[in-house]
């Protein structure tokens, strides 16, 4: 039975093979037999289809050098194969049935917001010091992956929103995503006209207390999402790397991100205009972030939502103003290797967060997506 280390160990091997096996848009560590944990660790490989070449393409499992004193001194890591189809980013252009597309003052997590011509989630209202901002997705938010001015909407443009009348402020701060590098987080913030605009709420939940900094392989998990609503999802994999098409977005195509988390549910979680919406735990505490999905919705890309707050310098809002002290602290984050960890030192001065600008440049004329 091989543990998450050896696992860990031996997807770093299969991903320097990756482009040697057509079909695979993904490799993580999971549990070898699904939710049970006494089947130990394995390496879960997603792939476009399960045609005979994908298949070949595959390996059954890798043979790793044991990383405890035992004998024998190698163990192989099985590999299991999952069928996703291809992951896109799910920005809304088309309105939705839900009720969290509608305008709603001051505006709460789970609800439409966007920039004109597209949707997605308010994820997280977030602060930093007295100042509250909204994280979502960067895709959400900036409207072509610049520095350039994006207005902020809310409802999103695909719901209605319209610039002026229903903004409530900027793009502020956002990592921008690279085409040739690989990836850590689709995310941005936007700020405010007025912190009055803003409510430290999610909704049908009501007050986040904080964030867990890590969490593991079967955890279940809440979101609201402004297409799907509220719904559950069971963590299927971490240190997920893993291809995610964007399409036209700012000339990107599809670009890689790497230790994601893939959140898997029996109903759709990320469908268009998801994009941004944050996993929840049980007791409420802001988990992950969803970014993109599976064609059919059940399968959520995210990521640990603590890289945004570390890369961004902010907290989880409280109702005073300040940032939220209550943090649930996970043990054995640092050494644990079947649970996430937050960003190292060397991880974070890698993220590189870029401030949009804070008005539309003179005579530049407002486009539309």
């Amino acid at each position: 039975m091989a543990t998450f280390q050896e696992a860990l160990l031996a997807k770093k091997h299969l991903v320097k093979r990756w482009k040697r096996m057509p079909g695979v848009i993904g490799i993580g560590i999971g549990y070898a037999n699904g939710k049970n944990k006494k089947g130990g660790a394995c390496i879960v490989m997603y792939t476009v289809n399960a045609s005979a070449a994908v298949k070949k393409s595959c390996p059954s499992c890798v043979l790793v050098k044991r990383q405890v004193a035992t004998t024998p001194t190698h163990v192989y890591v099985p590999v299991r194969t999952v069928t996703s189809g291809r992951c896109h980013c799910h920005p809304a252009v088309r309105p939705s049935a839900t009720n969290y597309r509608s305008r709603i003052r001051p505006v709460i997590a789970g609800y439409s917001i966007g920039y004109p011509g597209a949707s997605g989630t308010a994820g997280l209202i977030v602060a930093r010091g007295g100042q509250r901002f909204v994280l979502s997705n960067n895709h959400v938010l900036n409207r072509n992956n610049t520095s350039g001015y994006t207005e902020t909407i809310q409802p999103g443009g695909a719901d209605g929103g319209r610039s002026g009348r229903d903004r409530i402020g900027r793009l502020y701060r956002f990592v921008r995503l690279r085409r040739n590098a690989a990836n850590r987080m689709d995310a941005a913030i936007s700020i405010p006209t007025s912190n009055r605009l803003l409510a430290p709420r999610y909704a049908t939940v009501g007050r986040v207390p904080g964030v867990i900094r890590s969490y593991g392989i079967g955890r279940r998990l809440k979101k609201v999402g402004r297409s799907s609503g509220l719904a559950w999802g069971t963590v299927e994999s971490i240190h997920t790397d893993i291809d995610v098409s964007y399409g036209n977005y700012g000339g990107l195509g599809t670009i890689r991100f790497q230790n994601q988390t893939v959140i898997r549910s029996t109903v759709p979680v990320s469908l268009p205009g998801d994009s941004g919406s944050v996993w929840l735990t049980a007791g409420n505490y802001a988990a992950a972030v969803n970014f993109a999905g599976s064609s059919n919705g059940r399968l959520s890309i995210s990521y640990p939502v603590v890289w945004a707050l570390q890369a961004f310098g902010v907290g989880v809002a409280r109702a005073a103003g300040r940032t939220g002290k209550s943090v649930a602290k996970a043990k054995g984050v640092r050494r644990n290797n079947a649970r996430t960890r937050p960003l190292s030192a060397t991880e974070l001065n890698r993220v590189q967060t870029k401030k949009a600008a804070s008005n539309r440049q003179p005579g530049k004329k407002k486009t539309n997506r």
